[in-house]
């Protein structure tokens, strides 16, 4: 970590390897793949997140469909290398002893990011404190803010004991990580040799903070009374100016970071104007998230890259080239990717999926308004176009967050649908998704689904992963797909995004897509298919990917 570092980068979750289980989903896979980008682009970075020694759970579905939760255990020590230096937290009138783990993130530019991991498991701590680095989003409000503490305002102590005193920038991944704001206000306080935190302090910390806003969903929004707030970090003079720190009697932690940053960004482009109609009175940019090509790529379309495209992993958008690969060679290297998620489906399940039948596939956690079973609303219909059209089978994963109990019950409804068209169409739904079966389906099916209630997608980026592996959507229009679906050329929408979230309207013209457009084309028009495989990584593939987001939050917040 001698290189001088002037960018630090926060997030309460991030996915960096598969036996590093401290990610939940979409939020932590975002984080790793722009830190791959950082590394491959050599943006002077370092990362901070916490560490759960439980994991995020270890998913076990019974037979009727019910979600049972067991930890993930890993041995923490054989992946990541502990640094020597401590910090002390003052939480709730008591010190918490934190330490860092590292993990090195290295690219093949030879570029390095360290990761930090911050971990309260010490013998100095109390049992109840070394629980606090145990489990990502569990426990209760208390639990939570304390961790919060721990990754804001420990994260910037942190980088202080290591030595990073030059930062530039420090970047919010989501509100989790915005007490790192009140940190930064007490270190200029100090600085000033003031009592109080004056304006021009508050301007200073302004400019060092960037903040990316994940949901329009209002409930993930973090918010703490500001009586816990203030027994957990005592009573500060900051705590007076409500117009930053309190709305009615509460910390809403999107707020304070919106209050203190000089740069905010939605993750799409429709998300970036949701965003400023939620929050009125900010100016709220956009910078549509990317997923890291090289990360994501199954083997059998690294190799045709490499033959055809050989500048792809220096400069993503050279994939716009893909339109000159010969869709022969591009069909090979799908059914390569598809032979190997069959075979892994084949293996777990027993039920003997074919590679030459339309593959749908839907994995995303396990919440309500993604609408997993958006394709069941109708089993009639569904069992008499694959009468008439032609076979599909299907590829369910996911997982609900364990207080989530409609999120289950969706699973189970799921579950239920699988039971009643198992003679007409093969359908799984596999346990424990995680990063390696991540890849393997987004590169694996031929068709991708996605049926969100609008406007709930941020982004998303699970379609993304399977563009540029020459999988095209089939989804509705709202997130990245309003900027990436360019109907019957990269893929398809279900209706428009004007629809009232009908889940009847929606099916149907789910249906008459499927019906009418794609199962057709895919078996009786293979060549006209393949043209819109190849589009999908020419124009959503060379776009869509994490290089470029990287190079827009340079350009726009990180060296303006």
């Amino acid at each position: 970590m001698n290189q001088q570092r002037k960018i630090a980068y926060f997030s309460m979750e991030i996915a960096l390897e598969e036996n590093i289980p401290t990610y939940s989903g979409g939020l932590g896979v975002l984080a790793g793949d722009a830190i791959f980008a950082a590394s491959d682009l050599k943006i002077p970075m370092i990362a901070v997140t916490l560490l759960y020694r439980k994991g995020y759970f270890h998913q076990k579905l019974e037979s009727n469909g019910w979600q049972v939760e067991t930890p993930t255990e890993w041995v923490v020590d054989d992946v990541l290398e502990e640094l020597p230096e401590r910090i002390k937290l003052d939480i709730d009138s008591r010190s918490i002893h934190v330490r860092a783990w590292k993990l090195e993130i290295k690219s093949s530019t030879k570029f390095s990011i360290p990761v930090l991991f911050l971990d309260t498991n010490l013998p100095e701590n109390t049992e109840d404190d070394r629980a606090l680095s145990d489990s990502l989003y569990g426990g209760d409000q208390y639990y939570r803010l304390c961790q919060e503490v721990i990754l804001g305002i420990g994260g910037v102590k942190m980088l202080r004991a290591l030595g990073h005193h030059d930062l530039d920038r420090f970047h919010m991944n989501e509100g989790h990580a915005s007490l790192l704001t009140l940190e930064l206000l007490e270190e200029f306080r100090i600085k000033s040799g003031s009592k109080t935190v004056s304006e021009k302090d508050i301007e200073n910390v302004k400019r060092q903070c960037v903040f990316t806003t994940h949901t329009p969903v209002a409930a993930a929004h973090s918010k703490f009374p500001m009586e816990l707030i203030i027994r957990i970090l005592g009573n500060r003079e900051v705590f007076n100016r409500k117009n930053i720190f309190c709305c009615e009697g509460v910390l809403n932690l999107t707020y304070l970071a919106l209050n203190l940053s000089h740069y905010v960004n939605g993750v799409a482009k429709k998300h970036g104007e949701i965003s400023n109609l939620m929050f009125g009175r900010y100016s709220i940019d956009s910078i549509t998230n990317g997923v890291n090509i090289a990360r994501w790529l199954s083997s059998s379309f690294q190799a045709l890259y490499d033959h055809h495209i050989p500048s792809w992993k220096e400069d993503n958008f050279s994939l716009r080239y893909a339109l000159n690969i010969p869709k022969n060679e591009v069909w090979q290297a799908h059914m390569l990717a598809k032979k190997c998620l069959l075979d892994y489906v084949n293996r777990k399940t027993n039920i003997g999926m074919d590679q030459d039948i339309l593959t749908i596939g839907f994995a995303r956690r396990a919440a309500t308004y993604k609408r997993g079973d958006l394709l069941f609303q109708d089993l009639e219909r569904l069992r008499s176009i694959v009468k008439e059209q032609g076979a599909i089978q299907i590829i369910y994963a996911g997982k609900a967050h364990p207080q989530d109990q409609e999120g289950k019950k969706l699973i189970q409804r799921i579950f239920q649908a699988i039971e009643s068209l198992k003679d007409d169409i093969r359908i799984v739904y596999l346990e424990n998704y995680d990063l390696e079966l991540a890849k393997l389906i987004t590169s694996g099916v031929d068709l991708w689904l996605n049926t969100p209630q609008i406007p709930m997608e941020a982004s998303g980026t699970s379609g993304m992963k399977a563009a540029l592996n020459a999988v095209p959507s089939l989804s509705i229009l709202d997130g990245w797909w309003i900027e990436g679906c360019i109907e019957g050329i990269t893929g398809w929408s279900i209706a428009d995004n004007k629809q009232k979230n009908d889940a009847y309207e929606d099916a149907f013209w789910l249906y008459e897509k499927l019906e009418k457009v794609i199962i057709p084309m895919f078996y009786k028009e293979r060549e006209k298919f393949i043209s819109i495989m190849q589009h999908c990584i020419a124009l959503n593939g060379s776009f869509f990917n994490s290089q470029r987001m990287l190079q827009q939050y340079v350009l726009n917040a990180y060296f303006k």
